[in-house]
């Protein structure tokens, strides 16, 4: 997976970019919470907030794939 991930361009600075950018997303969305659903908002929130960690690690494991190659 990390060698086609490498083949689509992808490199672990995009993949930290949208880690970062998740958790501001989900800052965002949290504070956003119009109408009368606060709750979907703060779940919503939570589950982008939970996207930073998988880009974070997808990142990390195309440094370690490009150090051990």
């Amino acid at each position: 997976m990390i060698q086609l991930l490498r083949k689509v361009g992808l490199s672990q600075d995009v993949l930290y970019v949208l880690g970062l950018a998740s958790v501001g997303a989900s800052i965002a969305i949290w504070n956003a919470k119009k109408g009368v659903d606060h709750a979907h908002a703060e779940r919503f929130g939570i589950f982008v907030g939970l996207w930073a960690p998988t880009f974070f690690a997808i990142g990390n494991g195309l440094t370690k794939d490009r150090t051990d190659a």
